[in-house]
């Protein structure tokens, strides 16, 4: 807990929980929220249900203190009890608890105390993998001061539970690195592409779309996931072994999309791309498929649609591209996306949580102190 400011007061406590914390969009955008609102006067702890190594190590990399719960429990679409009773002392002197992903927002709202605000974020369409649980989510949703819904599928959800349409609110994700300059080296021209190698992202899509074209350019498959190996051996078999490089997941994908010749997102399911707002802003051609919420944000021109799961048409797009035909005036895009960086964003949601929450005593509560910190004050 940070110190009492000069006027007596503390700065404001966030407990921002998180259902799984891992390399992906929706952890970036609450750390890099996270990281922005220090300087709104708000100090922030993570409390994450599931976690991977990488995305402790994530947390880490933003200065942002974190304690985890489990790993492998599915906590972005189950409710746990256990959980929720892991959470209760944490949560205990936060002045706001900011919950991303259903299994964490269902368990702050079974255990959080009366007088302190709980707002959600939901980033994905609720696919419900691992059971239904909208009578749950319903319940659970009436102790919500706010939800924050990235994309069309969150909105819909939000509504279906009953949340009152003045507490559905815009979520907004910071986008950062828009003012990268190319790695040296790279080849040009080349296509990129960022974000986890999962199929509902449709990177498989991408590689055939690839094998269709006769010269097809050197593509960046820029991040990491459960169908790496799989799209390693798709490409070797589709001849594009020398064409597709797999770099890795980077935290700092701008310098690879920085003067790319185009930027594709051919998902199966987006609420919001943020490479595509990074690419934008960069100044590079985005093309994606036109699902969820990727036609609102390439409207008036900004990029290209093309169907989902439709490899032809994302080839004949990405050849008509790169051949200089329909490509897109870049500064509508480059607009679009300055709404989005730090100090655009952190007031937003400063201003809605300072809007939610009572009138703060000069007399700071009892913080609580984790038994790991305990331990280590004691050495």
């Amino acid at each position: 807990m940070a110190d009492l400011t000069s006027a007596g007061r503390r700065p404001l406590t966030i407990a921002r929980v998180i259902g799984v914390l891992e390399r992906g969009g929706a952890q970036l955008s609450a750390l890099r929220l996270s990281a922005a609102l220090r300087s709104e006067g708000f100090d922030t702890r993570l409390y994450a249900g599931d976690a991977t190594d990488e995305g402790i190590a994530l947390a880490a990399a933003f200065d942002v203190p974190v304690e985890t719960f489990a790993r492998d429990a599915h906590l972005q679409w189950v409710p746990s009890t256990d959980f929720a009773q892991w959470l209760r002392p944490r949560l205990a002197d936060a002045d706001l608890v900011h919950a991303h992903m259903f299994g964490a927002w269902w368990a702050a709202a079974a255990v959080v105390p009366d007088g302190v605000p709980l707002v959600a974020s939901e980033h994905n369409a609720m696919t419900w993998p691992y059971g239904d649980h909208v009578a749950q989510a319903r319940a659970a949703a009436g102790r919500l001061a706010a939800f924050f819904a990235h994309g069309p599928a969150a909105r819909g959800f939000a509504e279906s539970l009953g949340v009152p349409q003045s507490r559905r609110l815009e979520g907004r994700s910071i986008v950062d690195g828009f003012d990268a300059r190319p790695l040296p080296g790279l080849p040009s021209p080349r296509v990129t592409f960022a974000g986890r190698l999962h199929p509902e992202k449709g990177v498989d899509v991408l590689l055939e779309a690839l094998a269709l074209i006769p010269d097809p350019p050197v593509t960046l498959l820029l991040g990491d996931g459960p169908l790496r190996e799989s799209l390693t051996a798709r490409s070797r078999t589709l001849g594009l072994a020398d064409r597709v490089l797999l770099p890795g997941w980077v935290r700092s994908p701008g310098s690879y999309i920085s003067g790319a010749s185009l930027h594709v997102v051919p998902s199966r399911e987006e609420a919001w791309s943020q490479s595509a707002v990074l690419a934008l802003g960069l100044g590079v051609p985005v093309l994606a498929s036109a699902v969820e919420g990727l036609p609102v944000t390439l409207a008036q021109g900004r990029g290209v649609l093309v169907p989902p799961e439709d490899p032809e048409e994302l080839a004949r797009a990405i050849d008509e591209l790169l051949h200089g035909r329909g490509v897109p005036d870049p500064t509508p895009g480059r607009v679009y996306a300055a709404r989005f960086t730090p100090e655009q964003i952190a007031p937003y949601y400063a201003d809605t949580y300072r809007r939610l929450m009572p009138r703060q005593p000069a007399t700071p509560r009892q913080p609580y102190v984790s038994p790991q910190r305990a331990s280590d004050a004691r050495m």
